[in-house]
C-alpha cells in the first residue's frame, strides 16, 4: 500500500478531533438500514477473525464509523468478488466493500464513492522462492504460474505487467476468491500470487516466514466503494469519508490494521 512507516508511525500522537464536531455537518439518514455486502477473503481491509471467526478489518471499522456518524444501520452480507458489482448494479445490496479499484468502466455499471485509500501491487511469494526475484525475472521462468481473480485489477496487471499481454495465457491460473489464490500458493498449485502491498503484509505476518513479498510495486490504484447507479447514499457516504479523514480517523486505522494488528496472534 501507499503507506510508508514513516508516516504512520506518527499518527498515534494525533489528537482527533471531537465526533460530535463533524457529526453535526454530516447527513442524517435517520436510522435507515443500508446493506452492504463484501468478500470477507482481503485482510486487513476484511477478513474472518481466525480467533474469534468473526468478520473484522478497516473497512469494517471504517463503514460502521460512517455509519454512526450518518445514522444509519448496517446489514452486512456476504458475496463472491465475481457476483459483487453485478449484483449491487441490480440493487440487491446498497454498497460492496472489497478493496475494490475505481475503473472508468466499472463506472459504466455502478458508482463509486471517493477514495478511501490508495494500493499498490506486489508479487507475494513462498518464503523459499529463489527461481526470481522481480516480474522481470518471472517472465522469463518459464513453468512457473501466476494465481489470480478474473476481473480484478491483479489479474490485469498479471496479463500486462508480468506476462506478455494476452489474458487466456496458460501460466495464469484463476480462482474465484482472493484466500484461494493464496492458499495455492502456499500448496505449490501456483508460483505468486499479486496483491496490493496491505493484503500481502497480512498474509506474510501470519505465514512465520512461509511467505514473503518481492521486487518494487507493479502499480498503483484507488480504492471506492460501490453503489447502484444515481443511489442517494453516495454524497452523505462522501461527506463521512471526508470527515474521517479530517478529523484523523483513517490515519488511526492505517495504523491500527496495517502496523498494530497481526494476523494470527
Amino acid at each position: 500500500m501507499a503507506f510508508r512507516r514513516s508516516f504512520l508511525l506518527g499518527l498515534s500522537a494525533l489528537v482527533l478531533a471531537p465526533f460530535a464536531a463533524f457529526a453535526a455537518d454530516l447527513p442524517n439518514l435517520n436510522g435507515k438500514t443500508v446493506v452492504v455486502v463484501t468478500e470477507n477473503a482481503y485482510p486487513p481491509l476484511q477478513f474472518i477473525d481466525p480467533k474469534t471467526s468473526k468478520a473484522i478489518g478497516w473497512e469494517y471499522d471504517a463503514m460502521n464509523e460512517i455509519a454512526k456518524r450518518l445514522n444509519f444501520k448496517v446489514e452486512y452480507q456476504n458475496t463472491s468478488w465475481d457476483a459483487m458489482i453485478q449484483a449491487v448494479s441490480e440493487g440487491q445490496y446498497n454498497i460492496g466493500m472489497t478493496g475494490i479499484t475505481i475503473k472508468d468502466e466499472r463506472k459504466q455499471k455502478v458508482d463509486f464513492s471517493d477514495p478511501y485509500m490508495r494500493s499498490e501491487q506486489f508479487m507475494l511469494v513462498r518464503g523459499d522462492e529463489k527461481r526470481f526475484t522481480d516480474a522481470k525475472s518471472f517472465a522469463a521462468v518459464k513453468d512457473t504460474l501466476i494465481g489470480a481473480q478474473p476481473g480484478t485489477t491483479p489479474f490485469y496487471t498479471a496479463v500486462y505487467s508480468v506476462l506478455d499481454g494476452n489474458e487466456q495465457n496458460p501460466r495464469i491460473k484463476t480462482f474465484e476468491t482472493f484466500g484461494a489464490t493464496v492458499q495455492a500458493l502456499k500448496t505449490g498449485d501456483v508460483d505468486t500470487v499479486l496483491t496490493d502491498g496491505t493484503a500481502g503484509k497480512g498474509y506474510v505476518d501470519a505465514s512465520n516466514g512461509g511467505l514473503k513479498l518481492i521486487g518494487g510495486p507493479l502499480g498503483s490504484e484507488d480504492f471506492g466503494f460501490i453503489f447502484q447507479k444515481s443511489s442517494d447514499l453516495v454524497a452523505p457516504v462522501n461527506a463521512a469519508i471526508a470527515s474521517l479523514k479530517a478529523d484523523g480517523t483513517f490515519d488511526a486505522l492505517n495504523k491500527k490494521w496495517f502496523l498494530d494488528y497481526k494476523m494470527g496472534q
